[in-house]
């Protein structure tokens, strides 16, 4: 969305019209409700405009739920978003740690800066585009505690303020196509910019789940959040936003239930052993953590083989940290056996795991010509260094 664009959203009659379009639907014919709305006096732009908004808002109920209908969106903003439900949790560690008034710097459409708000904080946002910046600002218009501003980061004067809350923007977009960068020195504002006020106020970082390591502060607590088994986010944490003993964390949220393992660092991998009667996966957060040990441990588990994010018990035991199949069999590893075993079995749909081993589900499938009426569930993966196949079923 450009600035002219904006323009006419943000005038009377494109947010009445906004707020009079139906819920968007992806099936219906959008070019004859261009037309419908061409017909009825609307300028070409405030069509395109508010048609964009009606889809982006659509699309943002996954992150804001019934909230998304009263905000406006960018393309690259709402990709970037933090789910509300997790961005509350973010809200709650700066209430807890007594901070009264937070910088949100790099706001984006500001929806971080919503659950902060929510929680009667006070709120300066910032967003170096000016776009992006003005969405946020309408976005925040409920709020009298929240003010936005049009400037970069490093710019903004943080007298006053207790708190900051950054989101690198991690990506950037050129000649319409939006590129994930890959190096952390390049994120807007830079990771030393971020990690070095936590030398003067409470500050949490959200980072990619993928971010390297190595980037991590010593002394930070270090938190990967997962949202029904989707890994979203890093957070970072400095100063008082830090919990005591806790370096790593992991967070898992399902539904409206959250549960979350840690520990003061990465834990040890459990040893290793031979295949038990259950399989567990760990969930993503939980791998990205490092803490596959903690939850081998806590479960009289063991790891199946080094370097690969597979526990295995001979007990079935329920975490809210792993996923559990029960094995059935061992299966061949050459696929000509291995098709044949399946026939056999009348298998027709196959979901396939795999881990620590060189294969492509989607071609596999195709070469084992399944048929039959029987759906199951391949794991191919190591056994103390060995490929094995394995015929499973969830718990």
């Amino acid at each position: 969305m450009d600035r002219a664009e904006l323009v006419e959203l943000l005038s009377p009659e494109g947010l009445r019209l906004l707020d009079s379009l139906p819920e968007w639907d992806s099936k219906a014919d959008v070019v004859r409700t261009v037309a419908d709305l061409r017909k009825l006096g609307h300028s070409p732009g405030l069509v395109a405009a508010v048609l964009g908004q009606a889809r982006l808002r659509q699309k943002a109920r996954a992150k804001f739920g019934e909230f998304a209908q009263r905000m406006l969106f960018t393309e690259a903003g709402l990709e970037q978003a933090t789910r509300l439900k997790v961005a509350a949790l973010h809200a709650g560690r700066f209430a807890r740690a007594g901070i009264g008034h937070v910088a949100d710097l790099g706001c984006g459409i500001g929806g971080d800066s919503l659950a902060l708000a929510a929680v009667d904080l006070e709120v300066t946002a910032a967003d170096a585009d000016e776009v992006t910046a003005a969405v946020a600002a309408f976005n925040l218009t409920p709020f009298p505690k929240a003010r936005v501003l049009h400037a970069r980061a490093e710019e903004v004067p943080l007298g006053g303020i207790g708190g900051a809350w950054l989101d690198p923007a991690r990506r950037t977009t050129s000649g319409g196509r939006t590129t994930r960068l890959a190096d952390a020195s390049a994120y807007t504002p830079p990771l030393d910019f971020a990690f070095g006020l936590a030398d003067r106020m409470a500050v949490g970082v959200k980072l990619g789940p993928g971010t390297d390591r190595e980037v991590i502060p010593a002394g930070s607590e270090a938190q990967w959040v997962s949202v029904d088994g989707d890994v979203v986010e890093l957070g970072v944490w400095f100063g008082p936003l830090a919990r005591p003993g806790v370096g790593r964390a992991a967070l898992v949220i399902r539904g409206d239930q959250a549960f979350e393992l840690t520990a003061a660092a990465d834990s040890a991998d459990a040893p290793t052993g031979p295949l038990g009667d259950y399989l567990y996966e760990p969930d993503g957060a939980v791998i990205r953590a490092r803490l596959i040990g903690d939850l081998a441990r806590a479960n009289a588990g063991w790891m199946l083989s080094d370097g690969i994010a597979y526990v295995t018990a001979d007990r079935a035991f329920e975490s809210p940290f792993a996923r559990g199949f029960r094995v059935l069999e061992r299966l061949p590893n050459d696929e000509r056996r291995l098709r044949q075993a399946l026939a056999e079995r009348g298998i027709g749909t196959l979901e396939i795991k795999k881990r620590g081993v060189d294969v492509d589900p989607a071609r596999l499938r195709t070469s084992l010509k399944l048929k039959g009426e029987a759906s199951a569930t391949l794991a191919v993966t190591r056994e103390q260094g060995q490929r094995v196949t394995l015929l499973v079923e969830r718990l």
